[in-house]
């Protein structure tokens, strides 16, 4: 008579165990991965709108008179940049608030919490929270990520 092979109840459930740790350790973190690069697009998206937005500004001598980011793209594409990005790493809009006289903008990412902070610094910033805002003002990041963030 033959013996049947097989694993017993007692070592499929030590392997659903150790499954389960190595999911419980890898999942927060790949969570936290995927912010960061949302994070990390939405400032390098920022950059690029910043430059564009600076070529503009020194070839016509003021910045984009406009009250709303959707017009942005009607003046910078595609001559100072190729593809336009209209929202942040997370799918938000971005905001930009420009002077009346064109010297001066603000370029807002809302972050993950997708909600405005309100009153924003006039020097630099560092958060330590994927829901902080991004802000740059007139090319300069004047709040921005820096270190280990948090949910």
């Amino acid at each position: 008579m033959r013996r049947q092979k097989g694993f017993t109840l007692i070592e499929l459930l030590i392997v659903v165990a150790i499954i389960g740790i190595i999911a419980a350790i890898a999942i927060p973190n790949l969570l936290n991965a995927i912010n960061r690069g949302r994070q990390k697009r939405t400032m390098s998206d920022m950059r690029t709108i910043s430059t564009a937005m600076g070529a503009y500004g020194t070839d016509n001598v003021f910045y984009p008179r406009i009250t709303a980011m959707g017009q942005l793209g009607a003046f910078v594409s595609p001559v100072y940049i190729k593809t336009f990005p209209l929202t942040d790493g997370w799918g938000t809009p971005y905001d930009l608030n420009v002077d009346s006289a064109g010297s001066e903008y603000t370029l807002i990412s809302y972050g993950k919490d997708r909600k405005g902070e309100g009153a924003y610094p006039d020097h630099d910033t560092k958060t330590k929270n994927f829901d902080c805002d991004i802000v740059a003002n007139s090319g300069s990041f004047i709040q921005y990520p820096e270190g280990t963030q948090t949910e």
